[in-house]
């Protein structure tokens, strides 16, 4: 290795990349792999470190609950990344096999922890003469290069159908499944979820072609993160089952989204807010601009219109307390007829160089029905979630571009100054015509 190739695996970062243009790819490659084995050299250290400062606490650790919140509090390491260093340390000691390999560089922090775990709960039927040849096993699947999670997890799953027993195995324990599902102050939902391997393979299978990067129209790549690409796809998978799925009834109905909201408020839109009470005190709470959702309360009027655009309408008349008078039958307002009449008109969103399918896409009022906008062809056009909420809510967007019906009985999309200054009519997408 070169000095200069030294000093770039043990210096620090700092004005790195202007320095770097004299190495070679294979000096780059091998201060890669370098660089990378000196992580998991300090990985040890510091597992070793701590582990003994948590056998010999002084005030400060003490005073910090725990060796593990104190280098939390001490290093940028939120407490779960502590605890968990401080929790592989007092786990290897009594595998002194494990953390000489780990030791060594030869494991890593994630491949010992599994490892560790399985010694610590071995399965019901291994008797105990047979650990260090398991053992040898695991340490074998964790080492080298080609060492992966997967790997070392095939030869736990092996070790356990070896030695079967009549304990189900973790990952197969249905009845550790949990699922938490609670709103935030902000409205937010937060999911956490420990599921066995079967339900997480569905889910997975399930989720897998509705996460994939899509590239735009012209080539441009997905610059959405992974976590949003999940997260958007959870979206649609939820979406898909409450349009389509047999899914019984809850409360009288089938489960779906239901929004409760004043006409005149869907209506007006954002006059009803401005709307002073009736003894002249200002803006009466029960004039406010939201929607009402039965399990997570309040959503914002541009966001119940979105959803009224194509949706299942029921109607209840109410008394000035506010207490029902009648009840009309539902309707939709997009008939499974006219969805497929648009499906064969826009073959998909139609807002220009979008190439979202059908499937994903919602029947939108050019003119809303709720101010009069009928339910007809002419003022229906097909836009994917994205493209709809956009034309709803987005800041800076909405009443910006303008969607009309032309002469050949098709939607054409006006852009705005800022993107065309001639506001030159675009036609719909095209992407899935023949």
């Amino acid at each position: 290795m070169s000095v200069l190739l030294s000093d770039v695996v043990s210096g620090s970062a700092v004005g790195l990349r202007g320095r770097m243009w004299r190495l070679t790819a294979s000096e780059l490659r091998a201060a890669a792999i370098e660089a990378s084995a000196e992580i998991l050299r300090l990985e040890a250290v510091r597992v070793a470190v701590v582990d003994e400062l948590s056998m010999r606490p002084d005030d400060q650790v003490i005073a910090s609950r725990g060796v593990g919140s104190w280098l939390a509090a001490n290093t940028m390491l939120q407490i779960r990344d502590g605890k968990k260093i401080a929790a592989l340390g007092a786990a290897l000691r009594p595998f002194p096999a494990v953390a000489a390999r780990f030791n060594v560089g030869d494991c890593s922090f994630d491949h010992a922890v599994l490892i560790v775990a399985f010694c610590e709960s071995p399965p019901k039927g291994m008797p105990e003469e047979a650990l260090p040849r398991c053992v040898d096993l695991l340490l074998a699947a964790a080492s080298g290069v080609e060492a992966t999670t997967t790997k070392v997890r095939s030869v736990i799953a092996t070790l356990e159908r070896i030695f079967e027993s009549d304990e189900i195995p973790p990952a197969e324990d249905v009845d550790r499944n949990e699922l938490r599902i609670a709103s935030t102050l902000n409205g937010r939902v937060v999911v956490r979820g420990d599921f066995d391997a079967l339900t997480g393979e569905m889910l997975l299978s399930a989720l897998s072609n509705l996460t994939m990067p899509t590239p735009a129209p012209d080539g441009t790549p997905d610059s959405r993160s992974a976590a949003k690409r999940t997260a958007d796809g959870f979206t649609e998978l939820i979406r898909r089952y409450l349009d389509c799925a047999k899914t019984g009834t809850d409360g009288g109905q089938r489960p779906h989204v239901n929004v409760h909201i004043n006409a005149r408020d869907l209506a007006e839109h954002r006059d009803c807010a401005a709307a002073p009470s009736p003894d002249g005190g200002g803006v009466a709470v029960s004039d406010l601009d939201v929607g009402h959702m039965p399990w997570l309360g309040p959503l914002s009027v541009s966001q119940t219109r979105l959803l009224g655009c194509d949706c299942f309408l029921s109607t209840v008349l109410l008394d000035g307390h506010g207490a029902p008078l009648d009840a009309r039958p539902g309707k939709r307002l997009v008939s499974a007829e006219q969805r497929v009449a648009l499906i064969a008109r826009d073959k998909g969103c139609a807002f220009p160089g979008c190439a979202c399918v059908p499937a994903w896409t919602d029947a939108h009022h050019i003119r809303h029905w709720a101010n009069g906008g009928p339910t007809v062809m002419n003022n229906l056009v097909l836009l994917c979630r994205s493209h709809h909420r956009l034309m709803h809510r987005k800041t800076g967007f909405v009443g910006k571009w303008e969607i009309r019906i032309g002469t050949d009985n098709k939607p054409w999309f006006i852009p705005p100054p800022s993107i065309d200054p001639g506001q030159h009519p675009r036609p719909a997408n095209t992407t899935f015509k023949t």
